[in-house]
């Protein structure tokens, strides 16, 4: 299979899970809707930058990169009050930044960027078969 192929493929898996947690309602639907996004939001990053740098070296490079750039967005969130309340109010914004600053956050953003390591390794073991 060709690895832009199998990377596209699983964004198009990752993006309709994204957005369908954040609506889902069932068991565990608290966790679903706070935390999960997290996980599948660190794979999706992690994919879209392999679809660019699809190297042996940057399955490990990309998800470190990720949750650093991640993290970081997720401290800023604590400065988030001097941003008009109207603009963060937008799903754009709660999307891409999020709303309110979660310490458990990290904590899924590194299960993220670990399921994104090994889905990039899957993908890249798999394309560069001979």
């Amino acid at each position: 299979m060709n690895r832009n192929l199998a990377i596209f493929i699983s964004i198009l898996i990752i993006v309709p899970l994204g957005l369908f947690s954040k609506v889902y309602t069932g068991i565990g639907q608290t966790w679903v809707r706070d935390y999960s996004g997290d996980i599948l939001y660190e794979v999706l990053w992690c994919l879209v930058f392999f679809w660019f740098f699809s190297s042996k070296r940057a399955t490990v490079i990309i998800p470190i990169w990720v949750f650093i750039v991640t993290s970081i967005i997720e401290v800023s969130q604590l400065f988030f009050h001097h941003v008009p309340v109207a603009l963060r109010k937008t799903i754009t914004w709660k999307l891409l930044l999020g709303s309110s600053f979660v310490w458990w956050d990290f904590l899924y953003y590194a299960i993220g960027c670990l399921l994104g390591w090994l889905i990039l390794n899957r993908i890249y073991r798999l394309t560069n078969k001979i």
